[in-house]
């Protein structure tokens, strides 16, 4: 995982890959990704500690290559919840990097004392998705609309 800042995440938006701390595939500055950017540059501008929180890269050390996108949402909310999302690049899936990265992160949501619950909202029809999830223990907890993605199954783990 490599982590991003706000001016990287406006670069994005924008479709600017260059300024990133590793090269990036032109697919993460694709049009399609542009409000994901810009939401975590809008949150990193409120809230520069929320840099370490948000989406990152996905990167295989042995390749030396970015293969999708990981993180929390953000920092904790009260009740001690962070939100887990990820995706990794057509071209590099079914070769564990979302189980990867998700691994990565439940590690990280362990070691901070102030993350109680941690959440992923899977589109009903994901398998994919749901795959990776499953080893970890998630359970089902509800269901939501999301704005963007639309339905969602909520599944949460307690830490």
């Amino acid at each position: 995982m490599v982590a991003l800042g706000g001016p990287v995440f406006t670069a994005l938006a924008d479709g600017d890959v260059s300024t990133a701390p590793v090269p990036l595939p032109a697919a993460l500055a694709d049009p399609a990704e542009a409000p994901l950017w810009r939401m975590r540059a809008r949150q990193v501008a409120a809230d520069p500690s929320v840099a370490a929180w948000v989406t990152g890269v996905v990167r295989d050390l042995d390749r030396g290559v970015v293969v999708g996108r990981a993180g929390f949402h953000g920092p904790p909310d009260a009740r001690g919840m962070v939100e887990i999302g990820y995706a990794v690049l057509p071209e590099h899936r079914r070769r564990g990097y979302a189980r990867a990265a998700l691994a990565v992160l439940l590690d990280r949501a362990r070691r901070e004392p102030d993350v109680r619950v941690v959440r992923l909202a899977i589109a009903p029809g994901n398998a994919a998705s749901l795959a990776v999830a499953r080893p970890f223990g998630f359970r089902v907890v509800g269901e939501q609309v999301d704005e963007v993605d639309g339905p969602e199954v909520l599944y949460e783990l307690d830490l």
